[in-house]
């Protein structure tokens, strides 16, 4: 029998998951097919659970009013955010700014596109005399809305559920509920390419207990459900337009930064 070959054919499936990448601008308009939304449906379904529990539900919200509420509370999350300096304090530890940075760490994300005003001090922008620069060109309010047009302009929201029968924090049970709803949503980040379409984690509202409580409200969340995750989804436009403050995050770390052989401390080649 010979060997296989070195170098095997990439296999569509594992292509398109190579390709899968996060949609940080605007979708078209045009509603999303009764169609591709069941099918996303379908590949959830088709995720791995523990006992085949099948923990997750999901709420897909079309309505524009609902939207346009939803994308509200998440542009003021945002701004909010941004306002009082927490989003870049929680998570300036990923921020890089330039490629060099990148390609030696490997991770995080590299702010390679900022407004005009911005631009001569990048590297300063997230720091405590940056954020009063950012106040002063009123920099929030942008960001939040900015952040509210792409939500609003997005054809599909998708909220994430879980059970609270499976979902126990504190137990195995918590565990095993999170990785099959990360399993379940895996599967529809990686189907929604092959359907022309993209999909961004709608986060800030989560960063402020309040407008989570109030996204709960609206999509009616009954006491036996936790509301986990909102995404928006839609078609992507032909060009790509870029938001006022944003990033590439397409480095990787390299095997022998995250895989060992046989034990711990024996990194793995390339």
């Amino acid at each position: 029998m010979s060997p296989p070959p070195a170098h095997p054919p990439a296999l569509p499936l594992i292509e398109g998951m190579l390709a899968r990448r996060t949609t940080n601008g605007p979708f078209r308009p045009d509603p999303v097919s009764r169609e591709h939304q069941h099918l996303l449906m379908r590949v959830a379904q088709a995720a791995p659970s523990h006992f085949n529990s099948q923990p997750w539900r999901f709420v897909l919200v079309e309505n524009p009013q609902t939207i346009a509420e939803i994308a509200r509370i998440s542009g003021e999350s945002m701004t909010e955010l941004i306002e009082a300096g927490v989003f870049f304090e929680r998570y300036r530890r990923y921020f890089r700014f330039s490629e060099a940075e990148m390609e030696e760490r490997r991770d995080g994300i590299h702010i390679d596109h900022l407004p005009g005003p911005l631009r001569p001090f990048t590297r300063q922008v997230f720091s405590d005399a940056g954020l009063k620069l950012m106040r002063q060109l009123g920099v929030p309010k942008k960001l939040g809305e900015d952040n509210r047009k792409l939500v609003a302009g997005s054809p599909l929201l998708l909220a994430a559920l879980l059970d609270k029968s499976e979902y126990r924090p504190g137990e195995l049970s918590g565990f095993y509920s999170v990785f099959g709803l990360g399993a379940a949503m895996e599967n529809i980040w990686n189907a929604v390419g092959a359907l022309g379409m993209g999909i961004q984690f709608v986060s800030t509202p989560m960063e402020i207990p309040r407008q989570w409580r109030a996204i709960q409200t609206l999509l009616n969340v009954p006491g036996d459900l936790e509301l986990m995750a909102v995404y928006r989804l839609g078609y992507l436009p032909a060009g790509e337009k870029r938001p006022s403050i944003d990033w590439s995050s397409r480095h990787r770390k390299r095997l022998s930064q995250f895989v060992a052989r046989e034990r711990w401390g024996e990194p793995e080649e390339e």
